[in-house]
């Protein structure tokens, strides 16, 4: 068990955090056109990882452990660095979210870092290495772009609603989703599919994206994120009163999300494989 470093409040470990999620984003833009020339696969043909991911997950590791030598790190790419004591804080990062995206040249991949104690996100930053743009919030203290505080869409019914979601690598999970969306698609303005949880979260916190579901994410998905949206004030849940989490994620502002939420379970959208 490693010991607990000092200076934890949630400002400073989101100043931390910006910091060094900067730096990897810097890095992913300034590798890509050598990454994508060195390119693997995970869980399918699909699921792919490149150098940057790698290299940019060991970079802000180390900026991170540099930093506060007591706290944990969970990364998408090398998993959990070491166990943390009770009170300690845990860094959970995705080095590249979108990598299919970054991949192909689309201008939709982040980093994204958020701080974790006893099981509760409490700062969070979401930097699109492409454009720049920059997400943040801390427990109880908002979420932000550019200065301005993020309040979620105004919207309030479903059928002029604009839903995002994503698609998992396992063709046939695939198939339970598009048919999931054969059937919504008739009762929303429409659906967009970005390719990046966390840039998802972030564009649902500022309202640019009405509400985004999603089945199978892991936490680094949407640790960030997640916690950009729940600080703007929309509700970020699972199906039927479960957590947010693998099974199913949805955020949606609260007057969407029980409309949202109840054509979900009837297409049993948490369903399937």
């Amino acid at each position: 068990m490693s010991e607990i470093s000092t200076g934890s409040t949630p400002e400073e470990l989101l100043a931390i955090a910006v910091r060094v999620a900067r730096e990897g984003a810097v890095t992913a833009r300034r590798m890509r056109d050598e990454a994508i020339g060195d390119v693997q696969t995970k869980s399918t043909d699909t699921d792919v990882v490149t150098a940057a991911d790698k290299a940019v997950e060991r970079q802000v590791v180390e900026a991170l452990l540099a930093d506060r030598p007591g706290d944990g790190v969970l990364g998408e790419e090398y998993g959990d660095s070491v166990a943390v004591a009770p009170g300690a804080v845990r860094w959970i990062l995705d080095p590249i979210d979108g990598t299919v995206n970054y991949l192909y040249g689309l201008p939709q991949y982040a980093v994204s870092l958020a701080a974790e104690r006893d099981g509760e996100v409490i700062a969070g930053v979401v930097v699109n290495a492409a454009t720049g743009d920059e997400w943040t919030a801390t427990r109880g203290g908002g979420a932000w772009r550019d200065g301005r505080r993020l309040t979620g869409s105004a919207r309030t019914t479903l059928d002029q609603s604009m839903i995002a979601t994503g698609f998992g690598y396992d063709a046939r999970r695939r198939a339970h989703q598009g048919a999931v969306l054969a059937q919504l698609i008739t009762r929303v303005r429409d659906i967009r599919r970005l390719g990046a949880a966390a840039l998802d979260l972030c564009l649902t916190a500022e309202g640019t994206l009405d509400a985004y579901f999603e089945k199978g994410l892991n936490l680094w998905d949407h640790a960030a994120g997640g916690l950009i949206a729940a600080e703007a004030g929309l509700v970020v849940s699972g199906l039927s009163g479960a957590p947010a989490g693998g099974q199913m994620l949805v955020a949606a502002p609260p007057a969407l999300f029980p409309a949202l939420h109840d054509v979900l379970v009837e297409l049993d959208a948490a369903g399937g494989p």
